[in-house]
């Protein structure tokens, strides 16, 4: 089974000076833009990392509610961050970390059986495979 789901860019312009839009099939993204001070120097803006991000952010989300669910835990809530990390390393520019902090609120669940499954769902995430770069992950279980 293959899914597929497109993202697309427009970029305009040089480096330094030019501007881009991005966009997704559904949507929900469209037209938004992006420039080199909103990736590299912190003017605020969306930019590929932010995107990253949130992507990778939900995709792990899900996966824990699926690893979850095969252990017979149903979360009430999972709240999930990922901070990708950018380094300027001698072949330009690498992403070379993703950290990922989420917190659970799972009814009838112990601290050693959420690790589990917080550590499967890091592995386990299709976003997570896409990585080249050291995936971290602080879990905990909230009451």
């Amino acid at each position: 089974m293959s899914i597929n789901k497109t993202g697309s860019a427009i970029w305009q312009g040089g480096l330094k000076d030019g501007k881009g839009q991005v966009s997704t099939q559904s949507g929900v993204l469209k037209d938004i833009p992006y420039n080199f001070a909103q990736r590299f120097e912190g003017t605020a803006g969306s930019n590929p990392e932010e995107l990253i991000g949130a992507a990778h952010a939900s995709c792990y989300s899900m996966a824990l509610s699926m690893v979850l669910g095969e252990a017979g835990l149903t979360p009430e809530r999972i709240g999930t961050q990922a901070t990708v990390s950018l380094e300027q390393d001698a072949g330009g520019f690498s992403i070379t970390k993703v950290h990922l902090e989420t917190r659970a609120s799972i009814p009838g669940a112990d601290e050693a059986a959420f690790q589990d499954a917080a550590n499967k769902a890091k592995e386990g995430c299709p976003v997570s495979k896409l990585f080249n770069a050291e995936i971290t992950l602080d879990a905990k279980l909230e009451a």
